[in-house]
């Protein structure tokens, strides 16, 4: 695996993400910049959560939240090298893994079975946006050992994550991308993996010019949230893999989505989604957020099997 990495930017990105987060700052690729404010939100949280108990659907609700699928999917592309035929992703995303205390083994359980030739991380850790990750990085360091993957571990943060998480994941030996591509090689053919920084609360322009300046060839972008799906097709992203939304966590029959806590179309809440010639997939996370419950949205850590058609 080659890196190809503007470090010299990575402090300067370090100093830009501390301030916004110890600000509450919350920065859009619409060029909105504004304090977050949660007291309304934690207030419906709270009448929600009584109401569930009143009903005594909450301990279902924790039922379904434990019940997370390990999801196959397989991807075709014309644009695809011969030499990535069968090419394998697993995904893990919004695990939030210090919410549960049975999240880690679930997790583990899933990602022993799946032999795969890339794992990507794709945001949002922990369970608060703020304070202390002592049991999320207990919780990864139980996880990390359970992955087998011949090409390595990489990740980007979400926007429950901190700065401070970079070295955390870098001592397990996860390669976190910060507005960074990757290339992995096969023969003599290469898969272009861009990662970017949170474009939900903090973003910035480096992460819609990592996305256009990856090498030309198959590429593949990391981004906790759809916030950047346009861009990134403009760019020539053959495959776009997030997260973020939970799929809406609680939804109606069907698995519709009440909330989805993304700036995007619904079309891109959950599953898979083209557009223009790009391929995205909006993973339902394999965690919980905000209450540790769901309803008709099952979790789930996906494996992408992706075949060339050209």
């Amino acid at each position: 695996m080659k890196y190809a990495e503007p470090d010299e930017a990575r402090q300067r990105w370090a100093d830009a993400r501390s301030r916004m987060e110890s600000g509450d700052e919350k920065h859009t690729p619409d060029g909105r910049h504004r304090v977050r404010h949660w007291s309304l939100f934690k207030l419906g949280l709270v009448g929600f959560e009584i109401l569930l108990k009143a009903t005594g659907l909450y301990k279902r609700g924790v039922r379904n939240a434990l019940d997370i699928e390990l999801r196959q999917v397989t991807l075709e592309f014309d644009t695809l090298p011969p030499a990535f035929d069968g090419y394998r992703i697993l995904q893990i995303s919004d695990p939030h893994i210090d919410a549960m205390p049975e999240f880690t083994e679930r997790i583990s359980q899933l990602v022993r079975a799946a032999d795969v030739n890339l794992c990507v991380l794709t945001g949002d850790y922990r369970f608060r946006v703020h304070g202390d990750f002592s049991r999320v990085s207990d919780a990864f360091g139980e996880l990390i050992p359970a992955i087998t993957a011949q090409d390595g571990i990489v990740a980007i943060l979400g926007n429950h994550d901190s700065v401070e998480m970079v070295p955390m994941f870098e001592a397990l030996n996860v390669r976190v991308l910060v507005n960074q591509t990757i290339s992995v090689s096969r023969d003599t053919s290469l898969l272009h993996v861009t990662g970017v920084d949170d474009a939900y609360y903090y973003y910035t322009d480096e992460a819609r010019d990592a996305l256009e300046q990856a090498p030309p060839g198959f590429r593949v972008a990391l981004v906790h949230s759809p916030e950047l799906v346009i861009p990134a097709a403009v760019s020539g992203v053959d495959l776009y893999l997030t997260g973020h939304t939970h799929g809406g966590q609680v939804c109606l029959p069907g698995g519709v989505p009440l909330i989805t806590h993304s700036l995007s179309d619904k079309m891109f809440a959950t599953g898979l989604w083209r557009v223009e010639n790009m391929t995205g997939y909006t993973s339902r996370g394999a965690g919980v957020s905000g209450l540790p419950v769901r309803f008709n949205c099952p979790g789930e850590v996906t494996v992408f099997t992706l075949k060339s058609t050209g």
